[in-house]
């Protein structure tokens, strides 16, 4: 007799196969071979979809989850696992904490700090009882920070061989993956020998090598063949993160971006993308900066925006880059600490700037200098049909690049925190550009095939019972670029492990999740 029995649901399973009417069992977590509702408690899916619940293959919840660990807005989406470390930001390698503090401030950590490598960050997680599960990824900024603190330099071979030791560290520690966010300093002062002899540590470990390429507006189509070139010379499992072209000036190159990952798949790379459907990002105003300016960190720039000289040459590189790939007018201020520019949450650098009688340059170094350089932003700047093409290819996860877990707050974070999943099973199925099923699998069966999770992402018999259940009329994202803190709806039950963290669409305050470590390699 099972535990739990879902009735009468359309079962979607995760795989990509047709839909089925039918029951799903779970006894002692995990889905039944044979559903036995005689005594067990049911959850009656008549009209509703079941199915695995979502992996989320990009998020940055690494720096959010100890301060909600009832993860409300991954919840409400119907997600179950996190998969955190992303763009090359992890909270571990702890080596100068006052350095990696500083650089990942604009995530806006919620952490106490206190371990120094993955495995006592997932005891910590572990500690606070999170309601969904987490997978680790290590991040290369992490490890430059933790070897050569935030130098503009290439490592010594020593230091190269220190990195890839504290990387195999991790992988011995249960972390699923390994990435790089080369706009971002310090992972953008490695050149591609370095990112090459790591990503080889990496496939030696059967991780994951995601990466926030080099770039992504007018060189996207090269930084594309640059992650590819790594892939095929170290035979790792390769993530293009959030595929993307940003300004207008690149609308339509992501056609030809995924004509190249084809080719490379039918070669023999292996390698997917993922996306999340909004036609904004959302990452660090320095990320806008010179990457000279942030040689040394955060304290560093800060110093030299504080030198006349210095700081006209840090303006001079930003005006080089709005006349290029970076639109002032669509750059909108979503937080930042308490200072002289609070009120400009949720206005654009271009609106600050006319407020302040300059140029949107100084305008943003402005902000910059007055908020300790953590200042978070919305960048309008991609095109709708390219994010829709990107969501149809068969080989594109479904992804937030999120990082906001409470369900209200300060500031104007990005709605794809609250509502990526729902947005993509509510807008996009609805209005004809995806199938529900082709939907379903890309938020389950391929990310967990891409982290090699053998037992969640799918609904089979012996699989861990992590399954949402939603209504396919009525699924939606409800947040916006305006009105962000809005939880999704019309997802009714998302059970974690077969404990119930949302019933009847009511968040029921369970926390049965965990950090799910992955076994080393023999």
């Amino acid at each position: 007799m099972s535990d739990l029995v879902i009735t009468g649901g359309t079962v979607l399973d995760g795989t990509g196969a047709p839909p089925r009417t039918g029951d799903v069992g779970i006894t002692a977590g995990r889905i039944d071979a044979v559903a036995s509702p005689d005594g067990a408690t049911r959850i009656d899916a008549r009209g509703m979809v079941v199915c695995p619940g979502f992996i989320d293959l990009h998020s940055h919840a690494d720096f959010s989850i100890a301060g909600h660990p009832g993860a409300d807005t991954a919840v409400t989406q119907g997600v179950t696992t996190l998969v955190t470390g992303n763009c090359g930001w992890s909270p571990f390698p702890v080596g100068d904490l006052a350095a990696l503090r500083a650089a990942s401030a604009f995530l806006a950590p919620e952490l106490d700090w206190s371990w120094t490598d993955a495995a006592g960050y997932a005891d910590a997680v572990d500690a606070t009882r999170p309601a969904v599960n987490l997978a680790l990824q290590v991040g290369h900024s992490a490890l430059r920070l933790a070897v050569l603190g935030g130098a503009e330099r290439a490592p010594e071979p020593a230091e190269l061989a220190e990195m890839g030791a504290l990387l195999a560290a991790a992988a011995g520690q249960g972390v699923w993956g390994f990435s790089t966010g080369l706009i971002y300093a310090p992972g953008a002062y490695a050149d591609t020998g370095e990112v090459t002899a790591l990503a080889r540590v990496a496939a030696a470990h059967g991780l994951l090598y995601s990466t926030h390429m080099r770039n992504e507006a007018d060189t996207l189509l090269d930084a594309v063949r640059e992650a590819l070139a790594t892939a095929r010379d170290t035979g790792v499992r390769l993530e293009i993160s959030h595929l993307k072209a940003m300004g207008r000036s690149n609308h339509g190159a992501v056609t030809e971006a995924l004509r190249i990952l084809d080719e490379a798949r039918a070669d023999g790379v292996d390698v997917t993308c993922d996306v999340y459907p909004y036609t904004a990002s959302s990452t660090t105003l320095t990320s806008r900066l010179p990457a000279w300016a942030l040689d040394g960190g955060v304290a560093r720039l800060l110093e030299r925006l504080a030198d006349g000289p210095t700081r006209e040459r840090v303006a001079s590189g930003l005006r080089d880059r709005m006349t290029r790939d970076v639109d002032p007018e669509g750059v909108v201020i979503a937080e930042l600490p308490p200072g002289p520019f609070t009120a400009a949450r949720g206005r654009s650098i271009a609106d600050v700037a006319r407020e302040l009688g300059t140029d949107p340059a100084e305008a943003a170094l402005q902000v910059l200098a007055a908020h300790e350089g953590a200042v978070s932003v919305v960048n309008h700047a991609m095109a709708a049909d390219d994010v829709r093409t990107v969501l149809q290819h068969p080989a594109t996860s479904v992804a937030s690049d999120g990082w906001v877990l409470r369900p209200e707050g300060r500031g104007r974070p990005h709605p794809r925190s609250f509502g990526t999943f729902t947005r993509v099973l509510g807008p996009y199925v609805r209005d004809g550009d995806l199938p529900l099923t082709a939907a379903v699998h890309k938020m389950t069966g391929l990310p967990a095939a891409r982290l090699g999770m053998a037992d969640r992402g799918v609904l089979r018999p012996g699989a861990v019972a992590d399954v949402a259940v939603l209504d396919p009329a009525t699924v939606t994202d409800r947040s916006t670029y305006d009105e962000p803190w809005q939880l999704s709806t019309g997802v009714q039950h998302v059970l974690v492990a077969g404990e119930p963290v949302l019933a009847d669409g009511a968040l029921t305050g369970a926390r049965p999740g965990r950090v799910l470590r992955r076994a080393p390699r023999p």
